[in-house]
């Protein structure tokens, strides 16, 4: 069929045809930011899920949702290593800007400014400043981030209510952040919150933030909600797949439908990665099992040197042979020592290798001692990519 009126959208963080499967996470976080906008008390989240299962997408969405509602809105993705102060200094510049359109500077705006001057300034961050003015008052200055980053969100916070706004801090990757960065922003939803302050943080990342929240601060649990991301139910991934086919004239058969849902597991990513290809292969409507299992091997092979081999490359080769010996596995999760003796070794000879790939976000630990993938279906690749399982041998020490 004609690849011009294919649309599907197999991208990262690409806004699907079709958004289903997300109804209540979207209607849990309108009430709260009504409630926000109302002056009333609203849990913060946490959204949480594999690679894959559209975090960022359904992010986006929201953050879409708390500008319609005129929030005054930052957003940024966390990278490897954290960096919060150089990505969040430029974003409440520009939000500082816009409330100051709204009247003239005043008390609160000129805290605020003062606050991320002096911030930028004691993490090394580049600043231009503004046209309107900043006390000479200590805030966010201290070099403790910890102490630093409350105080700054909340002159922001406090500016914004002056100007009757909202803000709404948005961030994509959260497990990248580093220990203090994560406990220092707990601190200020928590220090937001008891001043019942319109601010509210929506974070998304991999399943390990929560109890990375947990370790930061003891009652991040109570703080936060964190709805679960995950594959989407039989009927939305469904959805998902005919209804945008539908919209431009073309229908599935059911074998098909059933078909792609079972290889995919219904995650969203894979749905559209599936949709895209089979339209393009198929020769006309309706589409058939026939289409899927001609398509597959193409799928794989993009999935492959595309979407997987990605991850794959960023990694040592024992990092890959452990890996590899999770496959051996199978999907996971799997406990440590199992993964150890499908390499032939201890468990602390490679356990340095099980913390790497954890912060690197490989994988993951759904219960103390357990290791499970946090890309879906990698187990299959890593069985192609590495097709014999050797077992570990410990480098030498160079004398």
């Amino acid at each position: 069929m004609d690849p011009r009126k294919n649309p599907y959208s197999p991208g990262a963080g690409q806004n699907p045809p079709e958004f289903a499967g997300r109804e209540q996470i979207v209607e849990q976080a309108d009430i709260a930011f009504d409630r926000i906008a109302a002056g009333r008390y609203a849990k913060d989240f946490m959204l949480l899920g594999l690679r894959g299962v559209g975090k960022t997408v359904l992010l986006n969405h929201l953050h879409r949702m708390a500008q319609d509602k005129a929030f005054e809105t930052i957003r940024f993705e966390a990278p490897e290593g954290g960096l919060l102060a150089r990505n969040i200094v430029p974003e409440l510049r520009v939000v500082l800007r816009r409330l100051n359109y709204l009247s003239a500077a005043e008390h609160r705006l000129e805290r605020a400014a003062t606050a991320l001057r002096n911030f930028a300034s004691i993490f090394k961050i580049g600043y231009e400043g503004f046209e309107f003015g900043a006390s000479a008052e200590p805030l966010a200055d201290s070099g403790d981030m910890e102490r630093d980053l409350p105080e700054l969100l909340i002159a922001v916070a406090e500016a914004a209510s002056a100007r009757g706004r909202c803000i709404g801090i948005f961030i994509d990757e959260v497990q990248y952040l580093t220990t203090e960065e994560l406990s220092a922003l707990i601190v200020a939803c928590h220090e937001a919150s008891q001043r019942s302050l319109p601010i509210i943080f929506v974070g998304a990342g991999l399943p390990q933030i929560a109890a990375l929240a947990g370790n930061a601060k003891s009652y991040a649990e109570r703080l936060f909600d964190y709805p679960e991301v995950g594959p989407l139910e039989d009927a939305a991934a469904r959805r998902a797949l005919a209804e945008p086919a539908r919209a431009e004239g073309v229908a599935f058969e059911g074998e098909a439908l059933d078909t792609i849902l079972s290889i995919t597991e219904c995650y969203p990513y894979y749905l559209q990665v599936w949709g895209k290809y089979v339209w393009d292969n198929a020769a006309q409507s309706p589409i058939t099992r026939s289409d899927v299992d001609r398509s597959n091997d193409e799928i794989i092979y993009h999935l492959d040197t595309n979407f997987f081999r990605t991850r794959f490359d960023r990694l040592t080769p024992l990092q890959q042979q452990y890996l590899r010996a999770m496959a051996e596995l199978g999907p996971g999760p799997h406990k440590t020592g199992d993964i150890a003796a499908a390499l032939q070794c201890e468990s602390s000879r490679v356990g340095a290798v099980r913390e790497r790939l954890t912060r690197l976000g490989m994988v993951w630990s759904l219960r103390h001692g357990e290791t499970a993938f946090t890309v879906p279906l990698f187990d299959d690749f890593m069985k192609r990519a590495i097709p014999v399982l050797e077992p570990y041998v410990p480098r030498r020490r160079q004398k």
